[in-house]
């Protein structure tokens, strides 16, 4: 999928047009009892609870591809017998009206939400077991519009219907007790506490959206927090390898960059290699139709190659990258640098500046000591004070 389809279909979304057809929701205890479902054919929901539920679904359609939004694939057996694939493939087909599929659904997010792995992940998983949650499930058929050469949408003829279902777990949380005002009263009164939907933990797209139809081999999987994969999940629904968390894959770069380059790992190549990833990301962005921006352990080694890495020591980045990703492997351009920040840190000092301006920045050793020098062209302020630069003494 790219940024054209991902818009297209959020503004399939927007409440005022009402293209939808069913919102399904369950809502689990935190002892993963049921404690109540619904079907509320989108049509009939009043205007402001309409409004809320297709804010949380469009949550599920945001984010970078990479780190929020990430593609599930199936295998050629999975989609032909697989049992999570045939379920899927239930709850679309029948516009989320088989209530056994449904339930079959239910149950297999609830047992998600009730386990526990170890480390870090078993500290994630009792956090989200804690609350209550609510599954929410949406049903749409999309008339898509035939686009003319020119790549305008023409409304009056249509090629295809994409028939897809939304689903997001929003964990449900309780206020504290406080003061509210009463308008009709004009005074303040205390206001007990309540259940509070959030916004969701994660959720799913399928199938995916591309070339303007359906793929049935592949779903668009969102998480929130780009550290937590929760592979329990996936594990259930769509029973597939588990994925490396964003902030995973960045730091394995990042040491893998740093081991291999050795001496050759210099402030300069640093910045070469985030100026030009950053330059491609910013290409990318621009044409809404492109694909992610994505790099090979090949493609890295040329690329260091250019920004001046010998051949032995790219040869070797290459090695070690695809020891810890596979050898065919490719990593989303936005976990190789941050296009929006670069940043230095000494054992005292953090340095940040504009990505496009990393060049201020440069490195010295003077009298056998290694310094980090900023270039100050114009105003410099100390604590929001203004200082001037005294001229060395003669």
């Amino acid at each position: 999928m790219n940024q054209r389809d991902l818009s297209e279909l959020r503004r399939r979304l927007n409440p005022d047009r009402r293209n939808p057809t069913v919102v399904r929701g369950c809502y689990v205890g935190s002892d993963g009892q049921i404690i109540a479902t619904f079907a509320h054919p989108v049509f009939h929901l009043p205007q402001e609870e309409n409004e809320k539920y297709m804010a949380l679904f469009k949550r599920v359609l945001s984010g970078s591809f990479g780190q929020n939004l990430l593609q599930m694939d199936f295998s050629a057996a999975q989609a032909m017998e697989g049992e999570e694939h045939r379920l899927l493939t239930a709850l679309r087909d029948s516009a989320l009206k088989d209530d056994s599929a449904v339930d079959a659904f239910y149950q297999r997010v609830i047992a998600y939400l009730r386990s526990t792995g170890p480390g870090e992940a078993q500290s994630v998983n009792e956090q989200l077991a804690a609350n209550n949650h609510l599954i929410l499930l949406l049903h749409d058929g999309y008339d898509v519009p035939h686009r003319d050469a020119n790549g305008e949408a023409d409304q009056e003829q249509s090629t295809d219907v994409f028939h897809y279902i939304l689903c997001c777990v929003c964990p449900v949380k309780q206020t504290k007790p406080a003061l509210s005002y009463y308008a009709a009263e004009s005074e303040f009164h205390a206001r007990s506490s309540d259940w509070v939907v959030s916004p969701p933990e994660l959720g799913f797209l399928f199938p995916a959206y591309e070339e303007r139809s359906a793929n049935i081999y592949s779903a668009l999987f969102y998480t929130r927090d780009i550290c937590d994969m929760h592979d329990g999940f996936i594990e259930n629904v769509f029973h597939t390898e588990p994925l490396m968390p964003a902030g995973e894959q960045k730091q394995t770069f990042q040491t893998i960059l740093e081991d291999s380059l050795a001496d050759e790992c210099s402030l300069d190549v640093v910045q070469a290699v985030h100026e030009t990833v950053r330059g491609l990301i910013e290409e990318q962005k621009a044409d809404k139709t492109a694909e992610p921006l994505s790099f090979t352990s090949q493609a890295v080694k040329t690329l260091l190659e250019d920004c001046g890495v010998s051949t032995e020591r790219a040869a070797a980045f290459e090695q070690q990258y695809s020891q810890a990703f596979g050898a065919y492997a490719e990593l989303p351009a936005v976990n190789v640098v941050t296009p929006r920040q670069f940043k230095v840190d000494t054992p005292s000092v953090s340095i940040r500046v504009d990505p496009a301006h990393s060049d201020l920045i440069e490195t010295r050793i003077i009298d056998g000591r290694c310094y980090v020098l900023v270039l100050a062209d114009g105003d410099v302020q100390v604590n929001g004070v203004s200082v001037k630069f005294k001229p060395d003494a003669p």
